[in-house]
């Protein structure tokens, strides 16, 4: 049988690193701005539920900004590119295999069938360790290869009862698959 393949995404991870540094920032809205200041590229949840939108221009968000008391912030790339390679280094210790697939995310070998039981123990243990080690907050898709555990990162969802969510999933190409071959450790 084939092993589980994990995708470790590191959650709003430019203001994650904010945070990071800012612990003020928890629970507060936070977007970080493209180079030139000009356009929204990473939003906390909180800024995300204000409906502030990924790539809009500052101009255009500045009074839902103004109105709710959000901190901006002049992006950082060599503190993003640093916790980043943090961020990874702890998944080489954790696992044997890790890709790195962009400065957020890395697929990983989990072992398992992927049946849910073992691979959904090894996730939690990822995310743990990774928030303790390094204080990035992740989230783990866990599937039977790579495209679905791209997948079930950003349309599978668990609910606090563990029942799966599909409403998203019957719109994307992840439908397709049997939903006990695609796990999102939440």
């Amino acid at each position: 049988m084939t092993a589980a393949i994990g995708l470790v995404d590191c959650n709003n991870f430019y203001v994650s690193c904010e945070r990071l540094f800012q612990p003020a920032l928890r629970n507060r809205p936070v977007v970080v701005l493209s180079n030139n200041d000009g356009c929204i590229i990473a939003r906390s949840n909180e800024a995300k539920a204000l409906g502030l939108k990924m790539g809009a221009p500052l101009v255009e968000a500045r009074h839902v900004v103004e109105a709710n008391d959000v901190a901006v912030y002049s992006s950082n790339y060599s503190l993003y590119g640093d916790l980043s390679q943090r961020v990874m280094e702890a998944l080489r210790i954790l696992t044997d295999e890790v890709e790195v697939y962009s400065i957020d995310e890395a697929f990983v070998g989990l072992g398992g069938e992927g049946d849910g039981s073992d691979t959904r123990t090894r996730g939690q243990d990822i995310r743990a360790k990774v928030l303790m080690w390094n204080g990035i907050p992740t989230s783990v898709g866990v599937a039977l290869n790579v495209k679905f555990g791209k997948d079930t990162v950003r349309y599978g969802a668990v609910n606090h009862e563990g029942a799966w969510r599909t409403k998203f999933l019957r719109r994307s190409r992840c439908y397709t698959t049997r939903l006990c071959n695609v796990l999102r450790v939440a």
